[in-house]
Parts: C-alpha cells; sequence; structure tokens
C-alpha cells in the first residue's frame, strides 16, 4: 500500500552515478510501487543531490525484509566502531 509518507534527511556523503562520484545533499525514503524490483511494492530510498540534476541520483528500491535487514546491519556496523571514530571531519584528521 503506498502511504504517501515520504521521510526526507539532509545528508552529508558521496554517491556515484553514471558520471561519476558526486556529493550527495539528501535522502528521501517512502514506501511506493517500484520501477523495476519484481514486487508490488518496496522501500525506496533516493540518494541525490537536486543542485546538480536529474542524474545526480542514486536510487534504491527494496523488499521489507531486504530494507530491515540492511536497517540492522547499518546500526550494527556504526554500533561496533569504537567511540569517536566518526565523530571527526576528514579537515580534523589532516586528510
Amino acid at each position: 500500500m503506498c502511504t504517501y509518507r515520504t521521510e526526507l534527511l539532509a545528508v552529508h556523503g558521496s554517491g556515484k552515478g553514471p558520471a561519476g562520484w558526486f556529493t550527495l545533499s539528501d535522502v528521501s525514503v517512502y514506501v511506493d510501487h517500484p520501477v523495476h524490483a519484481l514486487a508490488l511494492h518496496t522501500l525506496n530510498i533516493d540518494l541525490r543531490n537536486p543542485e546538480l540534476g536529474p542524474a545526480a541520483r542514486v536510487a534504491v528500491e527494496l523488499d521489507a525484509t531486504s530494507a530491515r535487514a540492511l536497517a540492522e546491519a547499518i546500526v550494527r556496523a556504526l554500533d561496533d566502531l569504537p567511540p569517536g571514530v566518526m565523530d571527526q571531519s576528514p579537515a580534523s584528521q589532516g586528510t
């Protein structure tokens, strides 16, 4: 069922599209009919930078089981880090 509920998040990161790497500025997460995945409904994640145009987008369509597994894997990976590892910007690390 399409709820039309969309979560929008500001992000700092990079994505790789057809033209190469680009800076990500936001993410939208929603449940809808997929464009490509073989399912009636999927959790759709669009990682993008609208300022760079429509090609600056990485799209993901996941079934519910895969989406939950991905969310849990992300939390586990972050929880297993030593304190402060992801709290430092590249500039403060001298890179």
